[in-house]
């Protein structure tokens, strides 16, 4: 297949695909909310950065949504077809960002060759419910056939910018992960299981950045000369990998929960790995103490939402007052911490009630769930883990503008370190960065900004 033939020479901004990508999801922001930058500062969001971000969410996100389905499906889950169905809508935003680059027939033609891979792990999913050796076996050749042809189709989009060969690593890696995480869940090994979804979807982010610096490097005058590559870059990509991966296990978990499934314990613990996390960010800050404080209160919160799940596995309606009485006095906590750790920048008042639309989302898409009103709870699961990346760009924006001097930018000359080609399959620490270490304001779920965001949407 000749694929030079599908793409056109001029691209769009892949940056205006940000509202088909479901980031947007049909809300606008404040100029007002967004944190000013002085003179001079690194930029936390231009049409390359914010390329980047994008990329990220679609193809993080596929890699959770991927992993779910493939439970869903072993199970026999109600909720398979809903959970299938939002991996397909991330499948049309991505390929609709690839079209906003490379045209209708570039779009088109990268969706038949990413879908084809969808595809084949129901192959590997049904192949192994039915205890078929033979089928797995041809569903794993054809994982390698797609390889090729999307490593193929990459190398020829980016003028050769990537690869084909250390494309087709990048994607064993990718394909690997997810196939470790079925794998694993299906003998019930729910630790391995869990550190392979943490691992697929961190993986993902190297792509996200080798990709859009590939199509920022191509299309230079399309991006105002910006690179992908930057300090600010860098935390902001590392802050949405936290918060929507907390959005993200927490909504799995909760599942797990109700269900009474046998890997719950395996996927609190993975969101308590994510909570470690966060936690670490604030002690590098403010010391010991202050990332235990921190870990306490914001521990505390996943703690009422396992009340709420218990209590509605018990229906006791007096048991889930209480525990959404004890989310709102959360929210007190948390506000107030945050309030006097960053000295008034982030306002106790408004960080309530930002705090109140993260914990409504959660419990929405948990209700729904459990009502099997499965249409409602996966675009809120995809909403949930969206909005977080709007939760990354505001802390960034607020974070560079306390340390300027922390991102001074330098431009690289070549290609960045990313997981386009092969990666350890050993989880990398998420808060091994100087630039995570500086997200005081790693709590900012409250920013308020978000409160702006949602008048404009009403």
């Amino acid at each position: 297949m000749n694929m030079k033939k599908y793409f056109l020479a001029v691209p769009l901004s892949l940056a205006l695909m940000l509202p088909t990508a479901g980031l947007a999801s049909a809300h606008t922001h404040s100029e007002s909310t967004m944190t000013a930058m002085p003179a001079g500062a690194a930029e936390v969001t231009n049409k390359a950065v914010d390329l980047r971000a994008a990329l990220d969410s679609l193809l993080s996100e596929h890699a959770f949504l991927a992993v779910v389905a493939m439970q869903k499906g072993i199970d026999g889950k109600g909720d398979f077809d809903a959970a299938a169905g939002a991996l397909a809508q991330n499948t049309d935003d991505l390929s609709k960002a690839v079209a906003s680059v490379y045209g209708e027939k570039g779009g088109a033609a990268f969706k038949e060759i990413w879908s084809s891979h969808i595809g084949y792990f129901v192959d590997y999913v049904k192949a192994t419910g039915a205890k078929d050796n033979a089928a797995k076996k041809k569903a794993l050749a054809e994982l390698d056939g797609y390889r090729i042809k999307q490593a193929a189709f990459l190398d020829s989009a980016t003028g050769s910018r990537l690869k084909a060969k250390e494309l087709e690593e990048g994607l064993k890696v990718h394909v690997n992960q997810l196939v470790w995480a079925f794998d694993n869940y299906v003998v019930g090994d729910f630790d391995k299981t869990y550190d392979s979804l943490r691992e697929s979807v961190h993986h993902m982010y190297g792509v996200g950045k080798g990709l859009s610096w590939a199509i920022t490097d191509q299309f230079p005058d399309q991006f105002d000369h910006k690179t992908v590559d930057t300090p600010s870059a860098e935390l902001r990509a590392n802050l949405n990998h936290l918060f929507s991966e907390h959005a993200a296990l927490a909504i799995l978990a909760m599942q797990k929960g109700i269900d009474g499934a046998k890997d719950f314990d395996a996927a609190a613990a993975a969101l308590n790995e994510n909570t470690d996390d966060l936690s670490a960010a604030i002690a590098s800050v403010y010391g010991k103490e202050g990332g235990e404080a921190f870990k306490k209160i914001w521990s505390s919160h996943i703690g009422y939402f396992v009340d709420y799940v218990k209590a509605t596995g018990a229906k006791d309606e007096a048991a889930k007052t209480k525990a959404l009485e004890a989310l709102d006095q959360y929210r007190v906590e948390q506000a107030a911490f945050l309030d006097a750790a960053t000295e008034g920048r982030l306002k106790a008042a408004d960080m309530e009630a930002g705090l109140k639309m993260h914990v409504d989302e959660l419990l929405k898409a948990f209700n729904s769930y459990t009502e099997m009103d499965y249409a409602t709870a996966y675009p809120t699961v995809r909403e949930a883990y969206s909005h977080m990346y709007e939760v990354g760009l505001g802390v960034t924006n607020a974070v560079v503008d306390q340390f300027p001097d922390q991102f001074e930018v330098k431009m690289p000359s070549e290609m960045p370190q990313t997981g386009m080609g092969g990666m350890s399959h050993e989880k990398s620490p998420l808060t091994d960065i100087v630039m995570l270490s500086l997200a005081i304001m790693a709590l900012a779920v409250l920013i308020p900004f978000f409160i702006a965001r949602r008048k404009a949407a009403k």
